[in-house]
């Protein structure tokens, strides 16, 4: 009898790399999006916020992959949130000894950019040098993602969100990618006309971007009463429960809730859209205490890019639709 083959042993999914990103909102409560390439091994083609990996040399010791800090916000996460955002955008979130936000010319910033994208000097130096400080206490941490994992994934992250709201008398810099080495377009526009244009399936949403624009649009809904909409989002964000039932994730502060968005399982409308939950952790913090939200939930059309036209709803709403369509495939 021949020995019989044994399938090649299961891969151990990718550690999650730590990254930030930033909700960077105008004093008109716009939102600055970035187009990716096509080419980017991560999100191409897709509008995301300013951010990416954090890096010791700029942004001081990174946790181990077993010390429970790594899905912690803490400074290294938003001194990368910052120095990203400085990086892919022009934008300097520092502030002069003044505690204004530190004035530099274009010319300066621009050449600010290359050598700190290059790792010539450590970004906190750099803006040392300039007389300002980076503003690490104007970020409100709201949520954390950690990439699911799944076979076809190469990379992964755990990744800290936050919202920074430029002041009302910010001197209106003009936006500017990178060049083209990681984007094409740096935008700022109303938080509803990115939804709608994800919706119209004009730009390309992943499911922590869809979520969270969509979670900025009960506040930002065009109206020009800036300073009140911001007012409701920062109560907002202070608020426990965080939804209308009873599950563990609503006792979870938007602070400190992490979301492994995957799509829920026997639930698709016969469209094709389907359901993207978001109260699991991930492999790496399931078991534990934390987790993400039970009640909202993304419905969306599964594109080339990703999923497209994300749609939040209420989980009861969506599971209560779906049953009324297909009885039989509704039961979670």
């Amino acid at each position: 009898m021949k020995p019989q083959k044994l399938g090649k042993p299961l891969k151990a999914p990718p550690v999650p790399s730590p990254s930030a990103s930033i909700m960077l909102l105008s004093p008109t409560n716009q939102l600055l999006l970035l187009h990716r390439v096509n080419t980017s091994s991560s999100f191409a083609s897709a509008h995301v916020f300013p951010g990416g990996n954090c890096h010791a040399f700029h942004d001081g010791p990174i946790p181990a992959p077993d010390d429970p800090k790594r899905h912690l916000d803490g400074d290294v996460y938003k001194l990368a949130a910052i120095r990203e955002t400085f990086e892919e955008s022009g934008i300097l979130l520092a502030r002069d000894a003044a505690g204004k936000l530190l004035s530099l010319s274009p010319e300066v910033r621009a050449e600010g950019r290359k050598a700190v994208h290059a790792n010539k000097i450590p970004f906190p130096e750099w803006v040392k040098q300039h007389g300002g400080v980076p503003d690490t206490g104007g970020l409100v941490p709201f949520t954390r993602w950690i990439t699911p994992p799944a076979p076809h994934l190469k990379k992964r992250f755990t990744a800290q969100m936050y919202i920074y709201l430029l002041p009302f008398n910010w001197v209106n810099e003009v936006a500017t990618h990178d060049g083209g080495l990681e984007h094409t377009a740096a935008d700022f526009d109303d938080v509803q006309t990115w939804i709608k244009k994800s919706q119209d399936n004009e730009i390309i949403l992943f499911s922590p971007q869809a979520y969270l624009i969509n979670m900025l649009g009960q506040f930002f809904t065009g109206a020009k009463d800036y300073e009140a909409q911001r007012h409701r989002l920062l109560e907002f964000l202070q608020t426990v429960p965080t939804g209308p039932t009873d599950h563990p994730t609503a006792k979870i502060p938007w602070a400190d809730k992490v979301m492994s968005p995957s799509q829920l399982p026997g639930v698709q409308f016969a469209d094709g859209r389907v359901v993207i939950r978001n109260d699991d952790p991930g492999p790496e913090l399931r078991g534990t205490e934390r987790g993400g939200d039970w009640d909202r939930v993304i419905v969306s059309m599964l594109g080339k890019g990703g999923r497209d036209g994300g749609k939040m709803m209420w989980r009861k709403d969506v599971l209560a639709a779906a049953a009324a369509e297909r009885p039989s495939e509704a039961k979670l």
